[in-house]
């Protein structure tokens, strides 16, 4: 079946905050929002189950649960339990669940920096301190460097978080560093939240993900692991997200904390996502081919521009660019200017840096690089 991922579809005159934050003559190309109709297969499935025309309250998934587990199986050789699964309506909310869940109010945070902005915000709403570990550009990949923090803690750290696929960076996570951070977690006796709703958005040839909780009995133990099909299927506006704790004593405090304020998720977010998980990998595959054709593009056009450089990413449909050479104190507000709309590299840590998502049609994708190289060149 072929996917046309060139169509436009007006999304400017919709509900849609990513193409509403911006005036009209801005290109949005900030949040990790792609612009592509999602897969028929869960059109096909959304529009059956509203032509059954009432929409109680939902009971436990068992469907979704198969539907998962067979995935996890398949694709990572991780034989979860259904008893593990707590299913909520958005990763971030599992975030914010782990820092209150795991802490106290005396305890300490650890994660990478730059990183996505709701990892530095789930500590600060919950008044914990937070230590960033450095990412650093080793052989054209961003490596996370826990060995750096270890001189400053204290032993009030509590919590280690990690992205993998990473967003901003795009790296996705050898064996051999994973078990890196897993003997760091050891050493510090550190829960571990492992953000991974990236791990299906994998455009390097070879690179495979490895699930944090697979990598021993005691990883497992010591982790929750947070998936979704949001990003891969383009559903966000679907919260259905789960986290799968394999200890039943984190997942009891994890059940606790979120009793009475995070709510159940939603009838038809669970029907997307098991339709996305079930039968969404013939369009997914197409989808990688897509993205990959607009990194290649993205990253050569940065890396020909003056003032710019950008690391191919390994994963995701965002591109981590480097605008240090510019000289301009706001790299985000002068690309703006030019009719940009980036997410500001300040909001995951790093203030000369600007995040763009690709994950647009090829014909928008061209249009944001012709504005792009025309101001830098105007400067």
């Amino acid at each position: 079946m072929a996917f046309n991922f060139d169509e436009w579809i007006d999304r400017r005159h919709s509900d849609s905050s990513k193409w509403n934050k911006f005036a009209e003559n801005v290109l949005p190309m900030w949040v990790a929002d792609m612009d592509f109709r999602s897969p028929p297969c869960i059109l096909e499935a959304l529009q059956a189950r509203v032509r059954h025309g009432v929409f109680g309250y939902g009971k436990r998934p068992h469907e979704l649960i198969d539907v998962l587990t067979e995935r996890l199986a398949s694709r990572y050789q991780w034989r979860i339990k259904p008893e593990w699964l707590v299913f909520l309506p958005g990763v971030v909310s599992g975030l914010n669940l782990c820092v209150r869940a795991f802490t106290a109010a005396s305890e300490s945070t650890i994660a990478p920096t730059p990183i996505y902005p709701p990892f530095r915000k789930a500590s600060e709403l919950a008044q914990r301190t937070q230590i960033n570990a450095p990412l650093r550009l080793k052989e054209k990949r961003w490596i996370l460097e826990l060995e750096a923090l270890t001189a400053g803690m204290t032993g009030n750290e509590k919590l280690l978080m990690l992205c993998n696929p990473q967003n901003p960076g795009g790296t996705v996570y050898r064996r051999n560093e994973l078990e890196q951070h897993l003997a760091f977690a050891q050493r510090h006796d550190l829960i571990v939240c492992s953000d991974e709703i990236h791990c299906d958005l994998l455009l390097e040839p070879g690179v495979t993900h490895i699930p944090f909780a697979t990598l021993s009995e005691d990883a497992a133990q010591r982790s929750v692991t947070l998936l979704s099909p949001s990003k891969t299927f383009n559903i966000a506006g679907l919260g259905a997200s789960v986290a799968v704790i394999p200890n039943p004593e984190l997942r009891r405090k994890f059940k606790a904390a979120r009793a009475g304020i995070v709510p159940e998720v939603d009838i038809l977010a669970l029907t997307a996502a098991e339709a996305a998980w079930r039968d969404g990998d013939a369009w997914l595959q197409a989808l990688l081919v897509y993205l990959r054709a607009n990194r290649d593009r993205l990253t050569q056009a940065v890396n020909a521009t003056p003032g710019l450089t950008m690391i191919s990413p390994e994963a995701t449909y965002l591109g981590w660019v480097d605008a240090s050479g510019l000289g301009v104190e706001n790299p985000a507000e002068f690309f703006l200017n030019a009719g940009l709309g980036f997410s500001p590299g300040i909001d995951f840590g790093e203030q000369q840096f600007v995040r763009i998502n690709f994950g647009c049609t090829a014909a928008l994708l061209e249009e944001a690089i012709i504005r792009l190289q025309n101001a830098v060149q105007k400067r």
